[in-house]
């Protein structure tokens, strides 16, 4: 209790508009995935350990690079055309508010809520054009015109988060070690990592996650393996 009455709780809701989280999480992923499934290719292959390292960094460059343009293509793609959406629904708000009105009523009564308290509402949005528009982007595009996320925010997470996770199954390499096992392990424990922290996140349990992931990229640590182990010995 408080001198003004209960206290009230306060909460908070994760990023789920699509910004950075998702772009760290999926590069983290698709690094260590990626550079695990090529370290696996070209070592069954049978290639020496300096050029499984040139491999494994290229594939490091390469890789976060087209994560972070493509991240910052898809999210600034998506924001224009939200972009262009609002401006259309701005436009219909200025030319016929009567008919956006009904509309906005006819949703909130299909959910519910009674007809007047819906057209009182409504009512009111017409005086507040910005308002208005604010509440018929929720409730027809499904997004917030002010919480859009941003491209570069997207592009440099998902940049550094690949880098990052492409850079794990390579350390035993780059630490002066030449063992394909080991750096396939390191790599497992990392997907196991991240899988589980996503689980955290998500509020699923923990080890699901991390198992999950360590199966899907041993799943194409195999296949790459088994390729690179087919070619090496057709090319030998």
């Amino acid at each position: 209790m408080t001198a003004t009455g209960p206290a009230v709780a306060e909460h908070h809701h994760a990023d789920v508009s699509g910004g950075w989280l998702r772009a760290a999480t999926f590069g983290a992923m698709d690094g260590l995935v990626t550079n695990i499934a090529l370290i696996a290719g070209v070592g069954g292959g049978g290639v020496d350990r300096s050029t499984l390292v040139l491999t494994g960094v290229a594939g490091l460059v390469a890789g976060a690079i087209s994560m972070g343009i493509g991240e910052y293509t898809s999210v600034r793609t998506q924001n224009e055309q939200i972009a262009a959406e609002l401006a259309k629904e701005l436009r219909e708000l200025t030319r016929n508010p009567e008919g956006e009105a009904d509309e906005l009523v006819g949703m909130w009564v299909a959910r519910g809520l009674p007809e007047p308290l819906a057209r009182e509402v409504a009512d009111v949005l017409k005086k507040h054009p910005d308002q208005a528009l604010r509440v018929h982007a929720q409730e027809e595009l499904g997004v917030v015109p002010e919480e859009l996320p941003s491209p570069w925010t997207a592009a440099g997470s998902s940049f550094v988060c690949f880098a990052v996770g492409a850079l794990i199954p390579l350390l035993p390499y780059l630490l002066g070690l030449d063992s394909l096992g080991l750096a396939l392990g390191v790599g497992g424990l990392g997907l196991f990592v991240v899988g589980a922290l996503v689980g955290r996140f998500t509020a699923r349990p923990w080890w699901l996650g991390g198992l999950r992931q360590l199966v899907l990229g041993a799943l194409a640590a195999a296949a790459t393996y088994g390729i690179g182990v087919l070619i090496g010995v057709n090319v030998s």
